[in-house]
Formats: structure tokens, C-alpha cells, sequence
């Protein structure tokens, strides 16, 4: 039996961050879940009320992604990262939402699927990789910027060599 501790705060149900996060984990696991909208229905659905700022804090805090299902629709997808290691992590995560990559000079543009720019930046970012000196993340795109092209070139083929060739536009 599991006992939910809530607070009653203007009729509004406020549960522990443990547990909205572990009950988002398992819609996302059992549900075809594609935008927080729909996520945030779903918690509704089981008494658990969150905003949509909350709802983006866990996003971002569990690692969730949005990943193409084998019927080429995108839904959020939890990377586990268990015993694996930080590199094997972000070699699964390139394959999984990194839809294009070019290099300019010493910058590599990454075209990643929606809402999956910052994860995938920091990502990187805690690599603390050699060949980065810093990266500029949005919703859709990173800009990774190296010392100069050459090492931009060795980032680059590192990179697309772990794209999903069935997924770059």
C-alpha cells in the first residue's frame, strides 16, 4: 500500500515532488504522452494537479525527451541512466534526437527534435569534453563552439557517428 502525503492549499492537492515525478515516469511509460499538455491531463486524471512550470522543472530534471515511436510520432521518452556510463548516455541521446549537424569554421550546429535542445546542451555541457569551449542551447538547436575548425571537425565526426541515420532530416 502506498500512502501519499498531500497538503490541502485552497482546494488545490499539492503532492511531494518524489511522487508526481514518479507517477509522471509511469504515464509516460504506459501513455502515448507528446506534449505537456496532454502530460499534465493525464496527472489530473490520476488527483494530481501541477503547473505547467513545474511540469517543464520535472521535464527537464528527469531527462525526459521527446524520441519518434515506431509509428514516426513524437513522444516523451525517459533515458535511464543506470550503470551506463556518462559517454554511453550521450552517445544514446545523439542517436535518439539529433535530427542534423553541420559545421561552420569552429561552430557545430546540431538540429535536434523539439524541446530537446537544452537537455542534449547540457549533456554536454557536464562532459566537460575537451573539444568543447562552450555551448548555446535553444528549444530545437545547439551551437557548440570549439578552439578552431579542426577540432570543431574532430567534435563533428564524433557527432555523426552516433546520429540515427533514419531520423536526419
Amino acid at each position: 500500500m502506498v500512502v501519499v502525503m498531500q497538503e490541502y492549499t485552497r482546494g488545490v492537492v499539492l503532492v511531494k515532488k518524489s511522487i508526481r515525478q514518479e507517477r509522471i515516469e509511469r504515464l509516460i511509460n504506459q501513455y502515448p504522452i507528446g506534449t505537456q499538455e496532454e502530460l499534465m491531463e493525464h496527472l489530473e486524471d490520476v488527483g494530481i494537479q501541477a503547473t505547467q512550470a513545474t511540469i517543464s522543472r520535472d521535464i527537464r530534471e528527469m531527462q525526459i525527451v521527446k524520441a519518434q515511436d515506431g509509428h514516426g510520432h513524437l513522444r516523451y521518452t525517459i533515458f535511464k541512466v543506470g550503470n551506463r556510463s556518462e559517454e554511453e548516455h550521450l552517445r544514446e541521446t545523439i542517436n535518439e534526437v539529433v535530427i542534423g549537424l553541420t559545421q561552420v569554421d569552429f561552430v557545430n550546429v546540431l538540429k535536434t527534435l523539439p524541446s530537446n535542445g537544452n537537455l542534449l546542451a547540457a549533456i554536454f555541457d557536464d562532459l566537460n569534453l575537451p573539444e568543447i569551449v562552450g555551448t548555446l542551447a535553444g528549444h530545437d538547436t545547439i551551437l557548440i563552439i570549439s578552439a578552431n575548425a579542426d577540432v570543431a571537425k574532430q567534435l563533428h565526426d564524433k557527432i555523426a557517428a552516433e546520429m540515427n541515420p533514419e531520423i536526419i532530416h
